[in-house]
């Protein structure tokens, strides 16, 4: 196959941390004197607070929700979460990708629960949906980043459910439309969808959560960095741009450029199409390409961000797994070594695969130009 000729402009397609917005650079970094200042004086709360507002305005968030900044990306805000709420109720677990797993698993090795039932899919497919009790606390993942497998709607639970559900939606946020009626505990990081700086995880909660909290502790010590009350009282503090710990300004910073971006190329509205594009061109890829196939064959529950897809070829699927692995490492390793792609691997508990972000900040000129490499990419590899 002949070597193409058009490479992406960006080739920076990992699922996390994700490609910056298209144009980005550090200029905002110049025009500040927050960086130095405590993260409690009053300017500093109020760039949290804007930054806040923002993100609840643009994901269409109920007003009486309440959001906080937490530490450690998204495996901090949701390990708070379970931390701080888990275990007056039973729970169902539903996980069909690494992070989902971790989560059963830190609910029953860590905080020791039992009464915890596991609804549970193997890489590529979703679980029985219709088969959880929403009467328990109902712990998922909206978008499985390491499996690109998505719940694309939130139908399945009910408006007078008596648990609460524990939403991890770090990969979804900002790029689809989600129903926060049905969410009352939901976590997301700025180095996901916003292509922000990591290390910072957003929690959002509802009046029922809030509720909770109030009313529930936990028979187990919580991290102080991790603590929603403080003497018996829930603190709203936090929920006011009072960060618990020490938050990064300069990436506090890079979210506000990312949302102004957002709201100054056409809003959220926009961004959910941009999305919408950069996955119908790998879709069309992957059903017209004869070497490549989407590891979720059911279109429905197709992740339009984290796009997992693997070899089609009968002679790929005959080989061992580590065979399978190193024909993987092949074909990345020439897309690398043409700088035409960087760090578009499977997640290393996955299927042999390639995983590729076609989230807002992926241009779908980018995305096109990839297909065309992939094709070549097998090619040579093969012939090696």
């Amino acid at each position: 196959m002949t070597k193409p000729i058009a490479k992406p402009k960006s080739n920076k397609f990992s699922s996390g941390p994700c490609a910056k917005r298209p144009g980005w650079n550090a200029d905002f970094l110049n025009k500040t004197d927050l960086l130095g200042r405590s993260h409690r004086s009053k300017e500093a709360l109020k760039l949290i607070n804007e930054v806040n507002a923002l993100s609840l305005k643009f994901l269409d968030v109920p007003k009486d929700y309440k959001i906080a900044i937490i530490a450690a990306s998204d495996t901090g805000a949701f390990e708070c979460a379970m931390w701080n709420m888990l275990g007056e109720r039973p729970i169902d677990v539903i996980y069909f990708e690494a992070f989902g797993a971790e989560w059963y698993k830190a609910i029953t090795e860590q905080l020791r629960l039992t009464d915890v039932r596991k609804f549970s899919a193997d890489f590529g497919k979703i679980p029985d949906l219709a088969a959880v009790n929403f009467d328990n606390d109902v712990v998922f993942t909206l978008n499985g980043t390491t499996s690109g497998v998505c719940i694309n709607d939130l139908d399945f639970i009910p408006n007078d459910r008596k648990g609460l559900t524990f939403c991890d939606a770090t990969s979804a946020a900002f790029s689809m439309p989600i129903d926060f009626s049905k969410l009352d505990i939901t976590t997301y990081s700025w180095q996901k969808s916003l292509g922000g700086e990591a290390q910072h995880g957003v929690l959002i909660l509802s009046p029922r959560a809030v509720e909770h909290i109030e009313k529930y502790t936990p028979t187990w010590p919580l991290p102080k960095i991790y603590q929603l009350k403080k003497k018996g009282a829930f603190q709203a503090n936090v929920f006011e741009g009072s960060v618990i710990n020490t938050p990064s300004m300069s990436c506090i910073l890079d979210a506000q450029d990312v949302l102004n971006w957002i709201e100054q190329n056409g809003g959220i509205k926009a961004m959910y199409e941009r999305v919408n594009n950069n996955f119908s061109a790998i879709s069309h890829f992957l059903k017209t390409s004869q070497n490549f196939e989407n590891l979720c064959v059911d279109e429905k529950y197709q992740s339009r961000t984290s796009v997992c897809f693997t070899i089609s070829q009968i002679w790929f699927k005959e080989l061992a797994q580590d065979q399978q692995r190193i024909f993987i490492d092949k074909v990345a390793a020439i897309l690398q070594a043409e700088k035409v792609a960087f760090d578009i691997k499977g997640y290393n508990s996955a299927p042999p695969s390639f995983r590729v972000w076609c989230g807002l900040t992926v241009e779908s000129e980018d995305i096109k130009n990839l297909c065309n490499w992939f094709e070549y990419a097998y090619e040579a590899a093969r012939a090696n």
